[in-house]
Formats: structure tokens, C-alpha cells, sequence
């Protein structure tokens, strides 16, 4: 049985403003149509696994939710980590759940955020790399090397150990540019891609070899693991006491049974903008463009806008990137400060720093459209069958205007409906709760009045999403 193990617990900071903390690059379109974690789970339909288990951060778990139910593919097990604790003990969960229903059960373990142009490549590789993990090797997929690059770690390849498998002979981190011109040229040397094929108790037999302790409390935490809805929750004192470790130093550099499937897939990590101008179909003057944009007498530049009009003129190799509350120039060949900014915005306590101006719920989402001293319009989205927390605030009043769909409406002891261009008023301190009862998504305005306006202002008597 092959199972795929989708780790989504990355921040992907280097593409702020648009992957914030509250929403990452793995669930934005970037680089194709849909999100990159629907990308990589549609990735798996030709391999013909079982569906995946998905280890992603708690605060994200409606958001995996959701987009896995966008495209029709349930997952195995949503197993939330409390906090992130490296890739090790989050493959470690994902095997323990794994071999309770398959003792031999093989894991293909792949980030969310990775981008393949070439899927049928990938796919011929994995099935290259599976006798050998089914006979015990950890593979990892070295990912064959299109130009010196000094930004990723490399591994070398050893004599072969079965009909396209190589052994694991070395880790190497990332080189200088020389350095990495000399592994280029001895064509023995591949990108650690972080994507690898394992059998399950295979992994967790070398884990309690290497690293026993780390091996200990994520089996501890799985047992005292509880169901809350679709998701799995490891017990959070064990999960939050085991080691943080990659799965490269804590297990891979140490065994004797590592493996390397080499990989000629198109294959990026889009660890920052520059990836995006690489993976996208430039024009004629080598422009990348995504939205609204025109490009003047502009060159060699990825330019992507995402709510207005974005112009550039008489420049040159930039990264120029638009959203609604945040603006980014850059050199494309020094992208790699924008997490200096994102650090810089945290200390200055912005929140554009960690989330958008449209925010996602697991109701819907919401976004501010005016902000001011004593007031807020907001922008509410309910999607069908949803339902907010029955709530109140002790710290302003809302009028709701419903421009699209309809609206159940909860004011104290009262529940009515609204409809389009219809309205109310929810007095401040009143218990109230908003939901769609149809079958297309529900918009409202929202103006909120009082002395604060902050979005903890809220006490939850009922809520269907057990926050």
C-alpha cells in the first residue's frame, strides 16, 4: 500500500505579501490553477495510492480541509501538529497512523509547497524507487541539477544499489557558487529535493535507532492522539516535549540503507520570487506577468498584481508584487531579503506581517474595506450550509446588509431571514449568530460602530468548529 504523506506546516515567508502566516504559499495558486497543496494532491491520481494523510498546524486545519474538499480528495488522516517541529517527528506521526492499517505500508512523503512541471517524470520516478523502499532503503529524490545553484543542499550519489537507485553516499549543505559549478560538472551531486519514499515501519525502526527519544514521545503522543471532527489530535504536552529535527539530521545522514532516485521533473521548491519568474512563460522581453499589469519598456521582471492596475516603465530585473494592503520592489537577483522584511514588520507589530486583508474562516471569510477611528465596513462571505458561532461583543454594535443570498439571522431570542437588500441591526452586548441556509455563498456589508474594534472582542456560547 502507498500512502503519500503531505507535510504543509510551512510559513513561506520569502513570498510576503501575498504567503502571509495566516495563509502560506501551499494553499495560493502559484505557479498553476489551483493551490499548491491541490496541485500536489492531484499530483498523486496517476500513482494509484491511497488517499493522503496530511500533517499540517492547527490553525490551518480548515483551511487543508477545505481545499481537499474543493477538488473531491479525502484524506486518510489530518493529523495537526500543536507546533511545528520539523519534518522528522512529523513523518513519524503520519507512519504510526499509517501502519495501523498496513504494517507494510509505504510512505511517500512530499511537501505542499513544491511546484513539478513535468508530473509524469515524478511519477516514473516514484514507481523506479518503490522495490527498493519495499526491501527497507530510505530514498530520498535528488533532484538533477539544471545549474550551479548555491541555494539548496545536495546530496551525492553513490554506485547503485538496484536497477536506477543509488546509494546515499553524502549530505553536503549548500555550496558557494564555485563549489557548486565543481558538483555541476562530476555529475554526481543532485538537489535535495526534502521529497522521499520509505517504508513506514522501515522509518520508525531507524528512528528508534537514531534518535530514541524523538522516537518515543511521537509514538506517546499518537497513542494519546483524540478525534476532534474530521481531524487527529496528538496529545499536545508529549508533541510539544519531543525533539525538532529534520528528517535529514535526524535519520537519512546516520543510516546505512539511504537511497537516491535521481529526478528530471521541472522540479522547484519556490522558495522565493525568483522562482516564480524561472517556473513561469516569460514574453518576448522575458517578463513574467500575473493580473493586471502592463509592462513598458520592462525586462527580465516578474510583475504580479492581485486587486488594481500595476504599471512598470523603463525598468530591469525586479520582482514587483501588488496586493490590497502591501506593495514589494525588489532586485530578482536578491529576493532573498524579503524575509528580513517580514521580521522587521513583526517587530514593528504590523499585521501585515501575518495576515491578509481578506481573512479565511472555516465559515468563509471576511475582509476590511474601511477602517477608522470608531468604525469598520467589512466584507463577509458565508459559504453555503455555514454558520457562525453564536457570539456577542461587549464593545460594539453591527448593522448587516445582505447584498447576495440569504441570510439566517439570530438576535437574541429571535431568528429571521434576510435577503438581498435587506438589513439589520445587532445592538451592542446583544447574543447573535449569522447563516446561510442556502445554496450559494451568502454576502453582506457589515459596518461596525463602538469604542473598539478588535477581532477579540468576541465571547462564543456555541460553536460548531470548537474554537
Amino acid at each position: 500500500m502507498l500512502i503519500p504523506v503531505i507535510l504543509s506546516g510551512g510559513v513561506g515567508s520569502r513570498l510576503w505579501p501575498v504567503s502571509r502566516e495566516g495563509r502560506p504559499k501551499q494553499f495560493l495558486p502559484l505557479g498553476g490553477v489551483n493551490s499548491m497543496l491541490q496541485e500536489t494532491s492531484q499530483r498523486l491520481e496517476s500513482l494509484q495510492a491511497e488517499p493522503p494523510i496530511v500533517v499540517c498546524n492547527e490553525a490551518h486545519r480548515f483551511l487543508v480541509a477545505e481545499q481537499l474538499r474543493e477538488i473531491d480528495l479525502p484524506a486518510t488522516a489530518l493529523i495537526l501538529e500543536p507546533a511545528g517541529r520539523n519534518t522528522a517527528p512529523a513523518i513519524a506521526m503520519a507512519a504510526i497512523q499509517a501502519v495501523q492499517s498496513d504494517p507494510d505500508a509505504i510512505l511517500l512523503v512530499l511537501p505542499a509547497d513544491h511546484h513539478i512541471g513535468n508530473p509524469r517524470a515524478f511519477a516514473a520516478a516514484v514507481q523506479q524507487g518503490l522495490p527498493a523502499a519495499a526491501t527497507g532503503h530510505l530514498i530520498t529524490f535528488g533532484v538533477v541539477p539544471s545549474s550551479p545553484e548555491t541555494g539548496y543542499g545536495y546530496i551525492r550519489g553513490g554506485e547503485e544499489i538496484s536497477s536506477g537507485v543509488l546509494n546515499l553516499a553524502e549530505f553536503v549543505e549548500k555550496p558557494n557558487a564555485a563549489t557548486a559549478a565543481g558538483y555541476l560538472e562530476a555529475g554526481n551531486f543532485y538537489w535535495n529535493s526534502g521529497m522521499f519514499l520509505l517504508g513506514a515501519q522501515s522509518y520508525l525502526d531507524a528512528l528508534l535507532q537514531y534518535q530514541p527519544e524523538m522516537h518515543r514521545l511521537s509514538c506517546s503522543a499518537m497513542d494519546g492522539a483524540s478525534r476532534d471532527l474530521d481531524f487527529l489530535r496528538p496529545d499536545t504536552d508529549l508533541f510539544l516535549a519531543c525533539p525538532s529535527d529534520s528528517i535529514d539530521y535526524a535519520v537519512m545522514e546516520h543510516t546505512d540503507r539511504g537511497g537516491i532516485v535521481p529526478l528530471d521533473c521541472e522540479w522547484s521548491d519556490i522558495g522565493a520570487w525568483s522562482a516564480l519568474w524561472e517556473v513561469g512563460t516569460p514574453d518576448t522581453a522575458g517578463n513574467v506577468v500575473e493580473g493586471d499589469v502592463l509592462a513598458h519598456e520592462t525586462t527580465n521582471s516578474y510583475v504580479r498584481s492581485e486587486s488594481r492596475l500595476v504599471t512598470t516603465t523603463g525598468v530591469d530585473n525586479l520582482v514587483v508584487v501588488e496586493t490590497a494592503d502591501a506593495v514589494l520592489v525588489a532586485d530578482r537577483n536578491n529576493v532573498q531579503g524579503v524575509k528580513d522584511i517580514v521580521s522587521a514588520l513583526k517587530i514593528a507589530d504590523r499585521s501585515e506581517a501575518t495576515v491578509h486583508q481578506r481573512v479565511f474562516r472555516p465559515w468563509g471569510s471576511y475582509e476590511s474595506l474601511v477602517v477608522a477611528e470608531g468604525f469598520q465596513v467589512k466584507r463577509i462571505i458565508v459559504q453555503p450550509g455555514q454558520t457562525l458561532s453564536l457570539q456577542k461583543h461587549f464593545h460594539r454594535a453591527e448593522h448587516w446588509i445582505v447584498v447576495k443570498g440569504t441570510a439566517e439571522v439570530t438576535r437574541g431570542e429571535e431568528t429571521f431571514t434576510l435577503t438581498e437588500d435587506q438589513s439589520t441591526y445587532i445592538p451592542l452586548g446583544e447574543v447573535h449568530r449569522l447563516a446561510n441556509p442556502g445554496k450559494i455563498p451568502l454576502e453582506l456589508i457589515e459596518v461596525q460602530s463602538g469604542s473598539y474594534l478588535g477581532e477579540d472582542d468576541i465571547v462564543r456560547f456555541e460553536d460548531v468548529y470548537g474554537r
